[in-house]
């Protein structure tokens, strides 16, 4: 069985792994070298390392608008193409092109959270649960029709950073399986994806990492463990401005404005919220590293008696 495999980030990584281990991978495709670090020199995505290491082809297309791009992914003549946060759209021209067309690994519960950032916007939703789905490709965003799926439940504490390295080797999971029915013949039978409950995650933005203080401690927390690692959650808060790394929220009434910070303890600092206070435990100052908020008092003494 030839597969063409398609992904950029470390979430694609143990799909590839898997893939290799059930099929013959004859190309990795991922997106061009980007800018990074502080020269900003050009760096392979962690896809395009991998494939590497384990020897396959490997091209980097900026799209799939030219002829010629079309006619190399056919010269290939793959059963199936593999697609994981691939990071390009692909036309119905490319889609058409394996035998058995392109499946994707989604890390929702499909219809729930389609789209760019489903692990992130699951946590800040408050769900209980999520999961990854293999999906048969079509068109639409996330649209075509489930053809294995599995559920695991979100931890109270679970970061997005967490909840992504979960997903990630559940989608491979999820993956082999698949190819492993392929392989034997027995092609799972796709369900198309109900009208009812569809959401989508839009992509995150730095700007949501800004808290709003008039909002129920709740949803406060729950977006610090989403943005953990990223964007990560900030705040200004004693004249600072602090990145959250993590944070509770106390079902506490106050009367106080939004943003006052009512205590100052070993246990953290204690911020009133639209419904609720929301508790800072780790923290990052301006140019430092995390830090618990009884550290942080270490440097400000002057907040003790807040």
């Amino acid at each position: 069985m030839r597969i063409v495999f398609a992904g950029t980030p470390d979430f694609a990584v143990p799909c590839l792994r898997a893939a290799a281990t059930r099929a013959e991978v004859v190309a990795v495709y991922t997106q061009p070298d980007r800018p990074a670090g502080r020269g900003r020199g050009l760096a392979p995505s962690p896809v395009k390392q991998a494939a590497l290491e384990l020897g396959f082809e490997v091209r980097q297309p900026g799209n799939f608008r030219a002829r010629e791009t079309k006619r190399a992914l056919r010269d290939l003549q793959p059963d199936l193409m593999v697609v994981v946060a691939y990071g390009l759209i692909l036309p119905q021209s490319v889609l058409d092109i394996p035998a058995h067309g392109c499946w994707n690994v989604h890390a929702s519960l499909l219809p729930r959270w389609r789209g760019a950032a489903p692990i992130q916007r699951a946590i800040q939703a408050g769900d209980a649960e999520t999961g990854v789905c293999l999906m048969q490709m079509e068109k639409g965003l996330d649209s075509g029709p489930v053809l294995l799926s599995q559920a695991i439940g979100i931890g109270a504490d679970e970061t997005g950073g967490h909840l992504h390295d979960r997903l990630s080797q559940l989608g491979a999971q999820v993956l082999a399986d698949g190819l492993g029915l392929l392989r034997a013949e027995i092609k799972p039978v796709p369900r198309a994806q109900p009208e009812a409950g569809v959401t989508y995650a839009h992509k995150l933005d730095k700007a949501e990492a800004k808290l709003d203080w008039h909002r129920p401690a709740a949803s406060l927390a729950a977006t610090v463990r989403a943005f953990n690692p990223w964007p990560m959650a900030e705040c200004q808060l004693a004249g600072e401005r602090l990145r959250v790394h993590a944070a509770v929220a106390l079902d506490e009434a106050h009367g106080a404005p939004p943003g006052t910070l009512l205590r100052a303890g070993r246990e953290g600092l204690d911020v009133a919220c639209g419904t609720g206070v929301l508790r800072i435990r780790t923290l990052q100052r301006d140019g430092g590293k995390a830090i618990t908020a009884a550290d942080f008092l270490n440097a400000r003494q002057d907040l003790r008696a807040g």
